[in-house]
């Protein structure tokens, strides 16, 4: 099931959209805390952003291009402000759609779901720097060089390539490759990671992919 993440600082207003998302069949989400608002996003791992544009702290177009420099899923910008110059401002800045509140459920869920359906046709392949990554089947490409990788690694190369070039912590790769934060042993993890770094040596990408004390573990490569 796709999740569709809200970001909407007025409570009533993201119940709602919460709300008008899982009705249509998508599940949805939304962090209730501005303080780190990135970052909990990214957590939730959406699949789809609607963000508002007048939230404290961040505005949602700093977000907007922020998350736009990092990230691979479609924003929906969702706001009061109806001028031509916001919406040339926010599709400047990498949104996919700009909708002006109030709007009807059936034109929101529509708009979500033709970007996601656009956006499925591009997910099959990541890239970081000279790196592509099929994710279906996890063939790694490095410019002529081609490596399939097992299926462990695949996912850990994965997690890192989605989050490049922002560390990734232990907890975050035992949740999206074992799929649990708990008893799973830390040697599993070090032996995975030595194998994913022996076969980006394979292809000339050593040292791709460094440990940070305390953090975790960050992909390095060049544009």
């Amino acid at each position: 099931m796709e999740k569709v993440v809200i970001v909407e600082d007025d409570v009533y207003l993201r119940e709602e959209l919460v709300h008008t998302f899982r009705k249509a069949g998508y599940e949805a989400a939304a962090p209730v805390s501005f303080e780190q608002v990135e970052e909990e996003v990214a957590a939730l791992k959406p699949d789809l952003v609607v963000l508002d544009v007048n939230l404290p702290g961040k505005s949602g177009y700093e977000l907007c291009k922020s998350m736009k420099e990092h990230a691979s899923f479609p924003i929906l910008i969702l706001t009061a402000r109806d001028t031509l110059s916001d919406e040339l401002l926010a599709l400047g800045l990498g949104a996919d759609e700009f909708l002006t509140k109030p709007c009807p459920p059936g034109r929101l869920t529509a708009r979500a779901g033709r970007l996601l359906q656009t956006y499925q046709k591009l997910r099959a392949f990541l890239t970081a720097g000279p790196l592509s990554l099929d994710m279906d089947t996890y063939k790694l490409v490095c410019g002529e060089r081609v490596l399939l990788l097992a299926e462990t690694e695949g996912k850990i190369m994965r997690l890192l390539m989605e989050q490049y070039p922002r560390a990734v912590s232990k907890q975050q790769l035992f949740a999206a490759v074992w799929g649990t934060q708990e008893f799973v042993d830390e040697n599993i993890l070090q032996v995975n990671m030595s194998r994913l770094r022996r076969s980006l040596s394979e292809l000339g990408m050593e040292g791709a992919v460094r440990n940070i004390r305390g953090k975790g573990y960050v992909l390095e490569v060049d544009g």
